[in-house]
């Protein structure tokens, strides 16, 4: 009542935090803003992501994963320590792979989109259909598409990113899996079997891919188990067996 000014000017504040977000403060505010400044914050995974049937996120791109723009002043070698570091943390299979080494997978996944793979078991092998969309490598069992046919659902989804190809010279890479069928090594083996046919050098290893491909009828099951063993991938998978890599 003795002054109507200085209530005026309080209420007037009063407004303005009943109109702030609830949880706003401007303290919290300033330390956000500083926490953000003082940390780069490369990756954003989760963000602008949708999941499909099967769990796997639809439509997985870059952006969602890397602030892109966080990493544009980067080395090729930053980069690959930056992605590495994170996702070494996570149970999961990543990589970042030469552009050379990917324009020649790349290419040769155009004429060739789907092939065989063998996965070691306790028991013999397991077999997997991999099959390109996109930049995206799905991953099927073949008894689920023996028994299930189109709708078999993918069961390891590779995501390759060429974004940064022709400025970096690298692609990334990283993976989706059901836990329920396959553990992080054994998706590792079927990842490292997509470097073994598609970018080898050897005429003869990727003819397998092409013969699969466009003349199934010549295709061969034990041929794959046989350059799978000869690369050393399927010993080093085998339970129980300790690799002779050091």
């Amino acid at each position: 009542r003795s002054s109507p000014d200085v209530f005026e000017s309080r209420m007037e504040k009063r407004n303005e935090v009943k109109q702030q977000p609830l949880g706003y403060s401007k303290q919290g505010e300033f330390v956000r803003c500083m926490e953000e400044k003082a940390r780069p914050i490369f990756f954003a995974e989760g963000l602008g992501t949708k999941t499909s049937k099967g769990g796997f996120t639809k439509d997985k791109t870059l952006d969602s994963i890397l602030n892109v723009e966080m990493v544009k002043d980067k080395s090729a070698e930053e980069i690959k320590q930056i992605w590495n570091q994170y996702f070494a943390a996570k149970d999961t299979v990543y990589a970042v792979i030469p552009a050379e080494k990917f324009d020649l997978l790349w290419r040769r996944a155009q004429k060739c989109p789907s092939f065989l793979y063998a996965l070691p078991r306790k028991e013999g092998y397991e077999f997997f259909v991999g099959q390109w969309s996109g930049t995206e490598l799905h991953f099927t069992s073949l008894i689920n598409i023996q028994t299930q046919g189109e709708t078999a659902p993918s069961q390891l989804v590779l995501y390759h990113y060429p974004e940064l190809q022709k400025e970096k010279g690298i692609v990334l890479m990283t993976a989706e899996m059901d836990s329920k069928f396959l553990v992080v090594h054994e998706a590792q083996c079927l990842a490292n079997q997509v470097q073994l046919f598609y970018a080898t050098d050897r005429s003869e290893t990727f003819e397998l891919v092409e013969t699969f491909n466009h003349r199934s009828n010549e295709f061969k099951y034990m041929s794959v188990i046989a350059e799978l063993e000869q690369s050393g991938l399927g010993r080093e998978l085998r339970p129980g067996q300790v690799s002779d890599k050091s």
